[in-house]
This record gives structure tokens, sequence and C-alpha cells, in this order.
């Protein structure tokens, strides 16, 4: 069965920087585009970024463009977000997702990670 499973988030300073991580396994992960969502308490969920396939195409959202990098590493099965210059907005759940397909779209995701909490305060 497909699992995504988030690593990485955490209490950070306004300024600093994190890494998250999201393992794949029970499907072909080399095959699928990948997204990074999140959601704040009371917010609406929001796409942070997404990666084609071969990670040959990227899209971000504006609040995030700049500052966060989505990757992958298709040899080992793990998606990337790196997250840079954080500010006490970005503060929610990080969820990994699978994608339906190999390229970017409008489709909704068909598999989502039980995600990871990052703080950004002081």
């Amino acid at each position: 069965q497909v699992q995504l499973v988030e690593s990485g988030g955490g209490l950070v300073q306004p300024g600093g920087s994190l890494r998250l991580s999201c393992a794949a396994s029970g499907f072909t992960f080399r095959s699928y585009a990948m997204s990074w969502y999140r959601q704040a308490p009371g917010m609406e969920r929001e796409l942070v970024a997404s990666i084609s396939s071969r990670g040959d195409n990227t899209r971000y959202s504006s609040s995030v463009k700049g500052r966060f990098a989505i990757s992958r590493d298709n040899a080992e099965n793990t998606l990337y977000l790196q997250m840079n210059s954080l500010e006490p907005g970005d503060t929610a759940m990080y969820y990994c997702v699978k994608n339906p397909l190999s390229v970017l779209t409008s489709l909704a995701p068909d598999y989502w990670g039980q995600g990871t909490q990052v703080t950004v305060s002081s």
C-alpha cells in the first residue's frame, strides 16, 4: 500500500531553515509528480510546492517562492522541501502528497501523508 512518511519538522526561530523529508513506498515513486501542502489552524489547506516525476518542472505558491525549494531523489524514493528565511506565517502542518500523474496538473492528490508540524516562533 502507498505510504508517505514525513519528517524534519520542528520549532525554529524566524529567519531560520528546515528541511522536510518524505519517504515514499508502495508505488513507483519515479513515475509520479509529488507535492507539499500545508494547513494552519483555522486556515484552508494550501498547495506549497510541486515537482514533476523527473524533477524537471517545479511550481511554488507565491507565499513561498524564492524561500522554499522542492526536490526529489528518485533513487532513494524521497521527496524534500528546503525551507529558508522562515516566517511565523509558515507555521503549519506540512503534508507530503502523491499526485495521480507524472506531470503537474490541477488534479487533486490521491494519497496523503500524516504530516509534520513546523512552528516558527521566537
